[in-house]
C-alpha cells in the first residue's frame, strides 16, 4: 500500500494530498530512510512523521483498503510521540 494512502485510511492524516505533501517535504521515514508518498508500505514497517513540532513513531498492524473511523487506530501502534523544542525562536 502507499504511504500517502495509508496515512489517509489510517487517519493519522486526514487528507491524501496533505499526506504527500508532508512525505514529499522529507518529513516521513519508513524503518529508518527517508520516504516519498508513493513508498510502499507493510505490516511491520515503522513509520517516523514529524509534524511541525512533534514526532509520532509508529509501527503498521494492519492494512486495509478503506476502515471505519472506529477501526483506523489499529491499523498502527503508537511506539512514540514527542514534542521538538524548537530553539529558533
Amino acid at each position: 500500500m502507499r504511504l500517502d494512502k495509508f496515512l489517509k485510511i489510517s487517519r493519522i492524516i486526514k487528507r491524501r494530498t496533505v499526506a504527500k505533501e508532508v512525505a514529499d517535504k522529507g518529513r516521513i521515514q519508513v524503518n529508518g530512510k527517508l520516504a516519498k508518498s508513493s513508498t510502499d508500505v507493510k505490516i511491520g514497517d515503522e513509520l517516523r512523521i514529524q509534524f511541525g513540532n512533534k514526532v509520532l513513531v509508529i509501527a503498521i498492524e494492519e492494512l486495509h483498503e478503506s476502515t471505519k473511523k472506529e477501526d483506523a487506530a489499529k491499523m498502527y501502534r503508537i511506539i512514540s510521540e514527542t514534542r521538538v523544542e524548537n530553539n529558533g525562536n
